[in-house]
C-alpha cells in the first residue's frame, strides 16, 4: 500500500483529488508538473503509480534526483512495496554503479534514484547522464525547493537539473514535488520546470511550455505545536531528561550543531534514554542502523543535526523536540513535518536558546563569497595548464574548502568553470556576479531568522503563523497549539535533574588532534612543505576547555572570545575549568600522573602564544597555569616584525599556513629557557580553528629543544 492515499471504512484507498490531476498531467498529457502538498499527503504515491502506467505503454525507467541517502533508502523501499523495482546511486554504494547502469541499460530497473552530486560527476555526467536522459520516461525532482536560490535550503547542485531539464527529448513528463515553498520559490521552481518548452507528445497529450502547479493546504492536523522557554541550555536539557519518557512513541530531537547532539545524546543516555546520534559526520553504516532501530521503535529518539531533515519516512513519528531554533520558520515547518503522518495526535516543541543567533551567524558567513574571492579563483584556474583540484586551489584561493567547492558548483552551473577529471578548469565564458540576488538572498536569510524569532514569541496560532509563512492562502487558526488550546508541558525541570545536567554541561575537556600532513599544494606557492610533518616537529594531543558550538562550555566562551568582546585577565570560572582539564588530562590515559609506562612526561614550564587581539587573555591564563601548577613560565612565541595576524586568512589549511609561515619567532631567550627545561612545554593559546598556530608554534618549539609540545587552549571552532 502507498502512503498518502485516502482510506475508507472498507479498508480500501483511492487516490486524492490532486493525485489524479497530477498522475494525469504526467501520463496522458506528458507534461510538466509541480506539486507542493504538505508532508504526508502522498506525493511519492504520484510518481510510483505515474512509473507503473508510464512503463506499462513501454516508456523508460523513472529518473528520481533525491537529496539525502535516509530519503533514498525510503523511497527504494516504499518502490517495492508498490511492485516497483527501483535501484540507487550514491556516495555510500560505488561498488554496485556498474552492475545498476547495466540493469538499467537492460530495461530491468523501474526506477532509478540518484543524488544531485551523481549529476556534476565527470564520468555520471560525460558518460551516463546522457544516455539517461534520452531514455527516461518520467524525470522527478524531488525536494525541489533545493532548486531555487531563492529557497531557504538551496543547493547548487541542484542547478544542474536546469541542464537536464532543457536536454529531455520531448514529451517526456517532468514532476517536481516539495511540502516547504512559499509563493516566490514555487514560482521559481514552475518558471525552471519550463525550460526548453515541450512539443506535443503522446495519446492525446497536447504537451505544454507551461508547468501545472498543485498546491494544497499545510496545515498539518496532528500536529501540536508548543514553545517552552528556560533560562539556559541546562533548564533545556534537564527538561528533556525527565519529560522524553511521556512524549508519544518516538522520535527526533534536534540540535543545531554536531557537538550539541554528541551532549544531549550522552546525557540523555546517562539517565536512561535509549536514544541514538545522527549528524552529517555519522558513518554511514551507523547511520542506517539508527534509522533501523527509529523505524522498529526500538530507540525512544533520534538526536539529530539537520541531517535528518528531508524525507525520512516514519509514518507513526510521535514527536519532533528542537533544542534550538533552526534559522526560518520554512525550515522549521519542513522539520517537524516528519511527526504524525500516520497518527492522530504528535507533539512538536521548541526549546529556543540565546546561542541560537551566534549559530544562525556562523552558518550564514558560509554563504557565496565577494567578487573578489570568486574573481582571485577564476583568474587562478585560467592561468594554469591543467585541472586543479580543491586541494591544489586551496593555497591560492582565500575559502574553506566547503565554501570553494560549493562556489564551483554555481560556477559551473552557470558556465564560467567546469569539472573535469582531475578538478577543476575554466572555460573562458564571461561571468557577472549579481550582487544584487547575493544581497537579497542575504537580506530574505535575515528576514526569516527574524521570523523565527517571532514564531518563538508570537501569542497568536503558530500552526497559523508557519502556513502563512510558506503563503498557504488558507492558513487559519489550528485550535490545537499551545497558544490555541493551552500549554500542554511546564518548563519547570527539577533543581536536581537540573544540577545533573549543569554539572554536565559544565564538565570541561575535550582533545585536539595535532596536524599530521601539511596541506597539499604548498610548493606551489613557494613553500617546500609536503607530506608528513616530521615525528619531532609535530605537537602531542591537545586539549581545549570546549567547543564554540557546544551548549554547555560554547555559552561560556562566545562571549568572551567574540570580537567585540575586548581584551581582559581570564575569569575565574575559566581558569577553574582550564585546571581541571589539566588534572584530567594528567590522571587520564597516557597523562603524566597516570602512572602508566608509556606516559607522557610531566610538562616542564609553560610558553603563550603571543596575541595582539587578546594580549591579557593569553597572558593571564598563561602565568595562572604555570603559577597554580609550579612551572616556570618560559615566555612566548612572538610575532615577528611586520606581521599582523588580524590579517591573517582562517579560510583553509593551505592559506592559514602560508600566511603563519615566518609570521612566528621563538625569541633568544625563550628558546634558551626551553632547551634548559629539557622537558615537555605546556603551550597556551585562546583560540583555535585550523590548528596551524599551534603546528607551527609547536614546531618551531620542538627545533629550540622542547621534548614535547602539549597545547592547551580554551575553545575550539566546529
Amino acid at each position: 500500500m502507498l502512503s498518502g492515499l485516502v482510506g475508507d471504512r472498507e479498508g480500501t484507498a483511492r487516490l486524492r483529488t490532486d493525485q489524479w490531476r497530477a498522475i494525469q498531467a504526467l501520463v496522458a498529457e506528458r507534461r510538466r508538473a509541480l506539486v507542493v502538498q504538505r508532508t504526508g499527503w502522498g506525493k511519492s504515491a504520484v510518481y510510483f503509480v505515474a512509473t507503473a502506467l508510464l512503463r506499462r505503454r513501454g516508456s523508460g525507467p523513472t529518473v528520481i534526483v533525491s537529496p539525502l541517502l535516509a530519503l533514498m533508502r525510503n523511497q527504494v523501499e516504499a518502490a517495492s512495496r508498490a511492485g516497483i523495482h527501483a535501484r540507487t546511486i550514491n556516495s555510500a554504494n560505488p561498488e554496485d554503479w556498474e552492475a545498476i547502469e547495466s540493469e538499467v541499460a537492460a530495461g530491468t530497473v523501474d526506477v532509478l534514484l540518484v543524488s544531485p552530486e551523481r549529476l556534476n560527476n565527470p564520468d555520471f555526467r560525460d558518460q551516463v547522464l546522457p544516455k539517461l536522459t534520452a531514455s527516461t520516461g518520467l524525470l522527478v525532482v524531488d525536494e525541489a525547493h533545493c532548486i531555487s536560490d531563492w529557497g531557504h535550503d538551496f543547493r547548487p547542485d541542484y542547478r544542474r537539473l536546469r541542464t537536464m531539464l532543457a536536454e529531455l527529448p520531448p514529451g517526456v513528463p517532468v514532476l517536481a514535488t516539495t511540502a516547504t515553498a512559499n509563493a516566490r520559490v514555487t514560482a521559481d521552481v514552475a518558471e525552471q520546470l519550463g525550460t526548453g518548452g515541450q512539443k506535443a507528445a503522446g495519446e492525446g497529450g497536447q504537451g505544454s511550455s507551461d508547468a501545472l502547479v498543485l498546491r494544497g493546504s499545510l496545515d498539518r492536523e496532528s500536529l501540536s505545536l508548543g514553545v517552552l522557554r528556560m533560562p539556559d541550555a541546562a533548564h533545556r536539557l534537564a527538561w528533556l531528561a525527565e519529560n522524553l519518557g511521556t512524549l508519544p512513541g518516538s522520535g527526533i530531537i534536534y540540535t543545531l550543531t554536531v557537538a550539541a547532539a554528541g551532549e544531549v545524546t550522552a546525557f540523555l543516555r546517562q539517565h536512561g534514554h535509549e536514544v541514538a546520534s545522527y549528524t552529517g559526520r555519522t558513518e554511514n553504516a551507523d547511520r542506517e542502523a539508527a534509522e533501523a532501530d527509529l523505524l522498529a521503535n526500538r530507540v525512544k529518539a533520534l538526536v539529530a543535526t539537520s541531517a535528518l531533515g528531508m524525507g525520512f519516512d516514519k509514518p507513526d513519528l510521535g514527536f519532533v523536540v528542537h533544542l534550538g531554533s533552526p534559522s526560518s520558520p520554512i525550515a522549521y515547518y519542513q522539520q517537524v513535518g516528519r511527526a504524525g503522518r500516520g497518527v492522530d495526535h504528535a507533539e512538536v516543541l521548541l526549546l529556543p536558546g540565546p546561542e541560537d543567533e551566534a549559530i544562525w551567524r556562523y552558518f550564514a558567513s558560509l554563504s557565496f563569497p565577494p567578487e573578489d574571492q570568486v574573481r582571485r579563483t577564476l583568474d587562478v584556474l585560467s592561468a594554469s595548464d591543467r585541472p586543479l583540484s580543491l586541494p591544489a586551489l586551496e593555497p591560492q584561493v582565500e575559502l574553506r574548502r566547503t565554501r570553494l567547492e560549493m562556489m564551483l558548483k554555481v560556477l559551473d552551473v552557470d558556465g564560467a568553470v567546469r569539472r573535469v577529471k582531475g578538478g577543476w578548469v575554466a572555460t573562458g565564458v564571461p561571468w557577472t556576479y549579481d550582487a544584487d540576488r547575493y544581497a537579497w538572498v542575504d537580506r530574505q536569510r535575515k528576514a526569516e531568522q527574524r521570523a523565527m524569532q517571532s514564531y518563538a514569541e508570537t501569542s497568536d496560532c503558530r500552526m497559523e503563523f508557519l502556513r502563512k509563512q510558506l503563503d498557504d492562502e488558507e492558513a487559519a487558526p489550528c485550535g490545537r497549539c499551545d497558544n490555541c488550546a493551552g500549554a500542554r508541558f511546564t518548563a519547570t525541570p527539577s533543581d536536581a535533574m537540573v544540577a545533573a545536567a549543569r554539572g554536565e554541561l559544565g564538565r570541561p575537556g575535550i582533545p585536539i588532534d595535532p596536524r599530521r600532513m601539511w596541506p597539499t599544494g604548498m610548493p606551489s606557492v613557494g613553500m617546500d612543505l609536503k607530506g608528513r610533518i616530521p615525528e619531532k616537529q609535530q605537537a602531542a594531543e591537545g586539549r581545549a576547555l570546549g567547543r564554540l558550538s557546544d551548549i554547555g562550555w560554547g555559552n561560556k566562551l562566545r562571549p568572551l572570545l567574540s570580537p567585540q568582546a575586548g581584551d581582559r585577565p581570564v575569569p575565574d570560572e575559566v581558569l577553574d575549568g582550564a585546571v581541571t582539564v589539566l588534572t584530567d588530562w594528567a590522571k587520564g590515559p597516557g597523562g603524566w600522573a597516570s602512572g602508566e609506562p608509556e606516559a607522557l612526561a610531566r610538562p616542564v614550564g609553560v610558553v603563550a602564544v603571543d596575541s595582539l587581539n587578546r594580549p591579557q587573555l593569553v597572558r593571564s591564563l598563561a602565568e595562572r597555569i604555570a603559577e597554580i601548577g609550579r612551572m616556570p613560565l618560559l615566555g612566548a612565541v612572538t610575532y615577528t616584525e611586520g606581521a599582523h595576524p588580524s590579517e591573517f586568512p582562517r579560510s583553509n589549511s593551505a592559506q592559514r599556513l602560508r600566511a603563519l609561515h615566518g609570521a612566528f619567532t621563538v625569541p633568544p631567550e625563550v628558546a634558551e629557557s626551553v632547551a634548559a627545561a629539557a622537558g615537555p612545554v605546556l603551550l597556551v593559546d585562546d583560540f583555535t580553528e585550523t590548528g596551524w598556530t599551534i603546528a607551527v608554534a609547536a614546531r618551531m618549539l620542538r627545533q629550540a629543544g622542547a621534548e614535547e609540545v602539549l597545547p592547551l587552549v580554551l575553545a575550539v571552532q566546529g
